[in-house]
């Protein structure tokens, strides 16, 4: 008897199917001349223990057409599909699309060896050789750089002969130098050195002096190097001037802003605003009368100030502050020297467009009914002209249901104020903390005929700032207050009574929470090509600022023990998530991406339940692929027995993800991907409908569910949009069927569409 399922191709077995028939049709020589050869393969080969493998590739100015996995030239193989003449509307496309084939280029495989051998020379491999060896086979050939390093130049003594103390004890710091003794005779970390120091120079207001004005003369014996850090020839026969020049403290005189507004202030002028100056000590401020930022926001948003040392460091936050300012479009800042020991800093500001309005409508259709919405939006990015930006946000959504009609309704506002106001906090740190301060609201009314109506009320404040490369989030207080004024009997019984939704989640509730999130990425957009960690955590919780006042104050519970705000239970929880990711860069074509995130959260004290909307879920587009978003777990729960259909109690309190992902550049703006994830969610007490959902230290890992897939990309540089598709391979919550999954039907997959990459 047949099967009524249509067996599905796996998604390894379609990629490697389709890239089958691309490459088995065409001949990747197809378009190599006669004479000339493709390039198929490049090898480098260094005996050096103390140089980084992965640096060397930089150094090779020929590679060969980009690989997938390693074994398909998809471009090559793409642009090899069009004919010889190439004015046909077809070769046209595909050799726009595709990728050329690289032809071997004696020129450039010589210079490839000079550099790699430079390369070793500058990282202290004096006496490193090269040999090449190009290999011609079938109109292909294969390089491969041979490099034998033999024995490294090392520091053996470091000195200092500069004729200025303070350049001179900076030297000398043996902590903070980049040259040791016994470190190679790096030129790299040599250059390095000089950065440092020049730019540990120009914090301290020594405006003049420049990294090219300190040298190194070495002298070797054997392979011994003994390294001297002086200035230049040409400044040391000026010595007796170097104080007035190179060594010359400056200190900021005055500070100048220069406001120019933007385009559409002035086209919206009935006459020229006459130009006007205000000063303040040693402050200036030229523009129009109607200035559209204020003294204040200004000079707080300035970390260069008057009668203080120049610096660099001064310089550089305060572009990143002036230019985070919303009604900011650019920023200019130079220097002029207006005394033996002054400078006076100009800064321009050029005004960006700071009114805003968005609108949107859709028509809707959910379970048989019709409907519409609309969303309407104002943004005002400067309302005090203090840079404080207004963010007013409506929806109104209706739908027809019958005779009657529900609706749902509600809005947001926000204001958004570019400084840390904190309390009790010295005005010097708040302004360093380089961050914003957040104040939201936000009202929803939802009425559904012969079902329920619900209001949500919310509001908060949250800080946001930056130190080095990190960001850092700060919830000080959110509140939630979500009432149900009215539940109908029937739809009480049909599908809160009988569990068909998680009860829960039509309870009225409030939280009261404070939250802290931080994110860092080692990404080097100077180094693309280097491997590096992301990482992004986060802690919370809520109520128990609330239950230590009801406490303090001998503030009584109800009959069940249970303390209530504006006669509703308040939630009392703790909740954290780490998330971790690892890139290992191949090329700049392919990559492994790794992922690891785990959460856990705890009800405590006023509650039984950590609210619906702060559990996990498991499945998506970002977690488990295999699965609909929420359609997974909690441990071997499920109702349903396909995963079409959303079950309000697929959520959690303890959550595992473990994704591996390949991404490779195909063509255009087209990427591929195969991926592998692990995951799922469970629940840290028994509950009666999430019957197997429960957390068990012994038989967890038996209901870890597994998933692959592969996805397709496209990377427009500003967004990326991302399809893909997840198959199951081991289902916990298959009790009467094997866990071990082999794809029959589309139940068994989950087609996800997102923007972005997962992680």
């Amino acid at each position: 008897m047949r099967s009524g399922h249509r067996t599905i191709l796996s998604p390894l077995m379609l990629i490697v199917l389709l890239s089958g028939m691309l490459f088995v049709s065409c001949s990747p020589t197809k378009h190599v001349p006669d004479g000339a050869f493709l390039l198929n393969k490049v090898e480098i080969k260094s005996d050096a223990k103390e140089i980084n493998k992965n640096d060397l590739p930089e150094y090779v100015r020929q590679m060969p057409n980009s690989y997938i996995l390693g074994l398909f030239r998809l471009q090559l193989g793409i642009y090899n599909l069009s004919g010889k003449d190439s004015t046909k509307w077809f070769s046209r496309l595909v050799r726009r699309i595709g990728q050329p084939p690289v032809l071997l280029d004696s020129m450039l495989t010589e210079l490839s060896a000079q550099q790699l051998l430079r390369f070793h020379i500058n990282k202290g491999y004096y006496d490193a050789d090269i040999n090449t060896v190009v290999n011609k086979r079938n109109k292909k050939a294969r390089i491969s750089y041979q490099i034998q390093s033999n024995k490294p130049y090392r520091v053996n003594e470091y000195k200092v002969n500069v004729p200025f103390e303070e350049l001179e004890t900076l030297s000398k710091d043996s902590i903070r130098s980049l040259i040791q003794p016994n470190m190679l005779f790096d030129v790299y970390q040599l250059d390095s050195e000089r950065e440092r120091l020049t730019s540990r120079m120009r914090r301290q207001g020594y405006y003049n002096f420049m990294k090219d004005y300190l040298a190194y003369t070495a002298d070797s014996t054997g392979h011994k190097v003994d390294v001297t850090l002086q200035l230049r020839d040409y400044l040391i026969e000026k010595r007796d001037t170097l104080n007035q020049t190179v060594f010359k403290q400056y200190y900021i005189s005055r500070v100048i802003y220069n406001l120019n507004p933007a385009v559409s202030t002035i086209l919206a002028s009935n006459k020229p605003d006459p130009i006007d100056t205000i000063q303040t000590g040693n402050y200036v401020v030229i523009g129009p009368e109607d200035k559209f930022l204020t003294f204040n926001a200004l000079v707080s948003s300035t970390f260069v100030k008057p009668g203080t040392l120049y610096s660099d460091a001064d310089v550089e936050k305060t572009y990143a502050a002036l230019n985070t300012l919303p009604p900011v479009k650019y920023t200019h800042i130079s220097f002029t020297e207006t005394a033996p020991d002054s400078l006076q800093c100009l800064i321009t500001i050029a005004e960006a467009k700071s009114f805003t309005f968005t609108s949107q409508a859709e028509i809707t259709f959910t379970e048989g009914y019709w409907g519409a919405a609309g969303n309407a939006g104002v943004v005002h990015r400067n309302l005090f002209k203090g840079a404080e930006s207004l963010t007013l946000q409506g929806r109104l959504a209706l739908e027809r249901q019958g005779d009657v009609i529900a609706q749902e309704w509600g809005g947001q506002a926000g204001i958004r104020v570019p400084r840390t106001i904190l309390p009790f906090i010295d005005d010097t740190y708040s302004r360093s903390l380089q961050g914003s301060t957040e104040f939201r609201g936000t009202f929803n009314y939802q009425f559904r005929p012969g079902e329920f109506s619900s209001t949500n009320v919310g509001g908060g404040v949250k800080y946001n700032w930056m130190k080095g490369r990190q960001n850092h989030n700060l919830d000080l207080v959110d509140v939630s207050y979500v009432h149900f004024p009215w539940i109908s009997s029937e739809f009480k019984s049909a599908f809160i009574e009988s569990g068909l939704y998680n009860k829960y989640n039509y309870d009225n509730y409030m939280i009261m929470r404070m939250s802290y999130s931080t994110a860092v990425s080692g990404y080097n957009p100077a180094r693309p090509l280097r491997n590096y960690f992301t990482y992004r955590y986060g802690v919370e919780s809520a109520g128990n600022a609330l239950f230590g006042l009801y406490k303090l104050l001998d503030i009584p519970a109800d009959v069940n023990g249970f303390y209530r705000a504006f006669n509703i239970r308040f939630s009392q929880y703790v909740r954290g998530e780490i998330n971790t990711s690892f890139h290992q860069i191949i090329d700049k074509n392919n990559k492994f991406v790794y992922h690891a995130g785990i959460g856990a959260g705890l009800p405590y004290g006023n509650a039984e339940i950590i609210p619906f909307e702060r559990r996990f879920y498991s499945g998506g587009a970002n977690s488990v692929r295999g699965w609909g978003e929420s359609m997974l777990g909690p441990g071997s729960y499920q109702r349903f027995s396909t995963n079409r259909r959303r079950d309000y109690n697929q959520v959690g309190d303890i959550k595992l993800d473990l994704n591996f992902e390949y991404r490779a550049k195909m063509f255009w703006v087209l990427e591929g991907a195969i991926f592998a994830d692990a995951g799922n969610i469970w629940t840290v007490r028994e509950y009666d409908n999430q019957a197997g959902g429960v957390f068990k230290p012994d038989t967890f890992w038996k209901q870890i569910a597994l998933a692959y897939g592969i996805g397709l990309r496209m990377d427009f540089n500003f967004f990326l949009f991302r399809v893909d598709m997840g198959v199951k391979l081991h289902d916990p919550a298959a009790i009467a069927t094997p866990r071990w999954v082999f794809p029959k039907s589309f139940n068994d997959v989950a087609l996800h569409i997102a923007i972005g990459y997962p992680f």
